[in-house]
C-alpha cells in the first residue's frame, strides 16, 4: 500500500486531485488508532496526516486552542492541563479497547466524535468544535466556522465533519474551545442496585439540582476488578452506581451531602475524592473493562445509544438474552455491550432490540471479517440515509475519501 506523507494543506489538495484523476480511493490517517473502525476500506494508497501536527495557536485566557489535525491527542491534552484547563466534553482514548498504542489525533478524535461521560453536562465533540480548515473531495479547500461561536453562520459544516469518520473531507486545521478544569470533584458510589435500581437512582440524580455531571453503572463486580481506577472501589460483590460532582471544593463537598440524603431509598451512598475519583471516570470514559488485553477483548464490543430511560431495561435484555457484559454511562443513555464472539457480532439481535428502544448501536470493536459483513453504523430509514447520501455526494462525489469505511445507499 503507498503511504502519501503531506506537508500541509496545499499537499492535501494535490494528493487528493491527483487520487481524483487516477479514480483511486485514499484512506486518511493521523497514526491509525482508529483503523480497525468502519467497515474494511476499499482502498490501496494511505493519505498520512502525521506530520501535520503543530499547535497553531493557544489562547488560554481566551479558552481556544487551534491546531492541526494530526497533532497528537496526548500532547494537546498535555499542553492543556499545564494551564488548569481541559476538553470539557472528555474525549474518549479507544486504545485500550481497541488494543492500540496511545496515538491518536486530534482529526481522529473529532472524525469519531467520541465523547464521554461529561457528554451528559457538556455536550459532545461537535459542540466544542468552532472552526475547520478541510479538503473536500473535490480537492479544493474550505474554512468552517471561525474561532468564535459567532462566526458560525449559514450551514454549520463543523457539526457535519464531527463523527464523519474521514468520509466528507480531510481536516487539516481545527479550532476547540477548552475550559477551566474544576477544582475538586468527588463520586458518589451506590452499591448492590440492579439495572433498572440503576437506571432509577441515575435518573433521580440527572433530575436532581446538584449538577451532576456523570452517572454510570457497573452491573457486574468482575469488571471493576479487572481494570485501572474501578479496582480501586473493593466491592467484589456488589455492583456500583457511579455519580460524579465537580466543582469548586466546597459546593462538592455540600452539593455531595444533599445528594445522597437525596438518594437514601438506593441505599447509603460512599464517596471517593479527587485523584482516586479521576481515575474512576477514566476507566468508565475509556472502557477499560472490556479492554483488549483483558479477560473480554475478543468479544466484539457494540455502542448502544438509547433514550436513558430505557437503558436499564435494554441492557439487561441484551445480556439475559446472550450471556453479554454491559456498561451503563449518561444516566442509561450509553450501553457499552461485550458480547460472546458470534459470526454476525448478534447483530440482528442487537439492532432489534435498539430500535425498539428508539435508539442506535454502532458495532465498535471486531475482527475484520466479522465487520466485513456486518453494517458496522446503525441502518438508518430510507429517508435519513438518502439524505446523508447526498450530503456524502456534496463533499466527495468520486467516493475518494476513505471509500467504504461507512456502507453508502445508492443514489437516486
Amino acid at each position: 500500500m503507498d503511504t502519501l506523507k503531506v506537508r500541509d494543506a496545499a499537499d492535501v489538495e494535490q494528493v487528493v486531485r491527483a487520487a481524483i484523476a487516477s479514480e483511486q480511493a485514499l484512506e486518511i490517517i493521523g497514526h491509525g488508532s482508529k483503523r480497525q473502525v468502519g467497515q474494511p476500506m476499499a482502498t490501496n494508497a494511505l493519505l498520512d496526516l502525521s506530520a501535520l501536527n503543530a499547535v497553531t495557536s493557544y489562547e488560554p485566557n481566551e479558552l481556544i486552542i487551534t491546531v492541526q489535525a494530526g497533532a497528537p491527542m496526548a500532547d494537546v491534552l498535555s499542553l492543556i492541563d499545564s494551564r488548569n484547563q481541559q476538553f470539557a466534553f472528555e474525549p474518549v482514548n479507544t486504545a485500550a479497547l481497541l488494543g492500540t498504542p496511545d496515538i491518536g489525533t486530534i482529526g481522529g478524535m473529532i472524525g469519531a466524535g467520541l465523547a464521554g461521560p461529561r457528554r451528559i453536562k457538556a455536550g459532545g465533540v461537535r459542540d466544542h468544535l468552532l472552526g475547520a480548515h478541510a479538503v473536500s473531495g473535490f480537492g479544493d479547500s474550505f474554512k468552517a466556522g471561525g474561532k468564535v461561536v459567532k462566526n458560525v453562520t449559514g450551514y454549520d459544516l463543523c457539526k457535519l465533519l464531527t463523527g464523519s469518520w474521514g468520509t466528507l473531507a480531510v481536516m487539516t486545521e481545527v479550532t476547540l474551545k477548552v475550559m477551566p478544569r474544576p477544582e475538586s470533584e468527588c463520586t458518589l458510589l451506590l452499591r448492590g442496585l440492579d439495572d433498572l435500581a440503576a437506571n432509577r437512582a441515575m435518573t433521580a440524580a440527572l433530575g436532581s439540582p446538584f449538577d451532576v455531571s456523570g452517572a454510570a453503572h457497573v452491573p457486574n463486580p468482575a469488571l471493576c476488578a479487572s481494570a485501572d481506577g474501578l479496582a480501586s472501589l473493593e466491592s467484589p460483590q456488589q455492583t456500583v452506581t457511579l455519580l460524579r460532582l465537580e466543582g469548586f471544593a466546597a459546593s462538592v463537598a455540600h452539593r455531595a451531602a444533599a445528594l445522597g440524603q437525596a438518594l437514601a431509598p438506593f441505599g447509603t451512598a460512599d464517596v471517593v475524592d479527587d485523584a482516586a475519583s479521576a481515575a474512576v471516570w477514566a476507566s468508565i470514559r475509556d472502557v477499560k473493562p472490556f479492554a483488549a488485553n483483558g479477560a473480554l477483548g475478543a468479544r466484539p464490543v457494540w455502542r448502544i445509544v438509547c433514550p436513558p430511560a430505557s437503558g436499564g431495561a435494554l441492557g439487561q435484555q441484551l445480556s439475559r438474552e446472550t450471556g453479554g457484559e454491559v456498561i451503563y454511562d449518561w444516566g442509561g443513555g450509553l450501553i457499552w455491550a461485550a458480547l460472546p464472539p458470534q459470526p454476525d457480532a448478534r447483530a440482528t439481535l442487537v439492532r432489534q432490540r435498539v430500535d425498539a428502544a428508539g435508539g442506535h448501536a454502532t458495532l465498535l470493536r471486531a475482527p475484520e471479517d466479522v465487520r466485513r459483513n456486518v453494517d458496522v453504523f446503525h441502518p438508518q430509514q430510507a429517508g435519513l440515509a438518502a439524505l446523508g447520501e447526498r450530503v456524502r455526494l456534496s463533499f466527495d462525489p468520486k467516493h475518494i475519501l476513505n471509500r467504504g469505511r461507512i456502507r453508502r445507499v445508492a443514489s437516486t
